[in-house]
């Protein structure tokens, strides 16, 4: 049974034809994926970006959860290599997102990772009144976001492979 406190993990990955170099100006702008996310809608940066400790707002909307916006921390920035935040405080995050891109020989591969929990949100309301569904709760949530995921590296490998150079 998946459990939230176990910090289920969703990732999506896809091969581009682009350097790490050109898919890392569109992983490292924090408002790209809410040009492919039904649920994420913008950022704005709170702290000088960009830097591990440097934090953001992130706006989001869902069809059934409705409006909310969480603040994120970077807890990894490696340029040209990874980019990773968290929701919530270190010791007790919501989620960690990750972007990771590796040169191949034929371009790049772009992965996206999430991790929910173990930190409280609003998908532990929802379990907390029914626990009895906690398993079912927890895959649609991560279908959720796998199928935001798929769409944003898509999204990113269109944009890295017609840039013009």
């Amino acid at each position: 049974m998946v459990k939230y406190a176990d910090g289920p993990t969703t990732s999506v990955e896809v091969e581009i034809d682009a350097t790490p170099d050109r898919i890392w100006r569109y992983i490292s702008d924090i408002n790209v994926p809410g040009q492919f996310s039904t649920e994420f809608q913008r950022a704005e940066w709170i702290d000088d970006p960009p830097a591990v400790g440097a934090t953001f707002r992130g706006f989001n909307k869902n069809d059934y959860i409705g409006e909310w916006n969480v603040i994120c921390t970077v807890t990894d920035y490696e340029p040209g290599h990874a980019f990773e935040w968290i929701i919530g405080e270190p010791d007790l995050t919501s989620a960690r997102w990750r972007f990771d891109v590796a040169p191949t020989d034929s371009g790049s591969t772009l992965r996206f990772t999430a991790t929910m929990g173990p930190g409280p949100s609003g998908l532990t309301i929802a379990i907390e009144r029914r626990p009895d569904r906690e398993e079912d709760i927890v895959a649609r949530r991560l279908q959720d976001w796998t199928d935001n995921m798929q769409r944003t590296i898509d999204g990113i490998k269109d944009l890295a492979e017609s840039a013009n150079e």
